[in-house]
């Protein structure tokens, strides 16, 4: 890692350091760093020391690798090719360890398979039909329709139509974006 890379992770450790409702008073106090060593992490003045990282990590109820990961998704740039497909299937739309995850789903889909996420997701249909259940009630969706499920709802779909591609982006599994009330 060139010190570029390693400068990066203060946006990462900020963004943690708020979804925890945590002052860096209060990460200080935790990692038994200062106030101004954390606060040049945040601003990217400063680099930890792997074992600085680790006590911040530690102190954010996370890890060093989590962390990175985080960082990563915020300076990545990069282009996923469309590829033709050959039919039915899955096809990754963002590579990597990142804070969404997107995939296309082309053909008839059925898996039949209930599905819960912790996190948001959107389904979008760019061409054909699908069928979604969710909350009890049942969806149909056309080209152009767009289906909001918030974290932890229960929901399953298929696609109806021959030919059918549905964008299905999701906040990714490792990034905890529920909203619990301040303590």
């Amino acid at each position: 890692m060139d010190d570029k890379e390693a400068l990066r992770v203060g946006a990462a450790v900020r963004r943690r350091r708020r979804s925890l409702g945590l002052t860096l008073a209060a990460v200080a106090g935790r990692s038994g760093l200062s106030v101004p060593f954390l606060s040049q992490i945040e601003n990217e003045r400063a680099r930890p020391s792997i074992r600085s990282l680790e006590r911040v990590a530690d102190a954010l109820e996370t890890t060093p690798a989590q962390l990175h990961a985080a960082a990563d998704s915020a300076r990545t740039v990069d282009v996923v090719r469309a590829a033709p497909a050959p039919g039915p299937g899955v096809r990754r739309v963002v590579r990597g360890g990142h804070q969404l995850n997107a995939k296309e789903f082309t053909g008839e889909q059925d898996t039949g398979r209930e599905y819960q996420h912790r996190n948001d997701e959107v389904m979008y249909i760019a061409d054909g039909a699908a069928e979604v259940e969710a909350e009890g009630r049942a969806y149909r969706l056309e080209r152009g329709d767009t289906l909001y499920l918030s974290g932890g709802v229960r929901h399953r779909w298929r696609a109806t139509e021959p030919g059918t591609r549905i964008l299905v982006v999701a906040v990714a599994e490792h990034i905890d974006a529920t909203i619990d009330p301040p303590r």
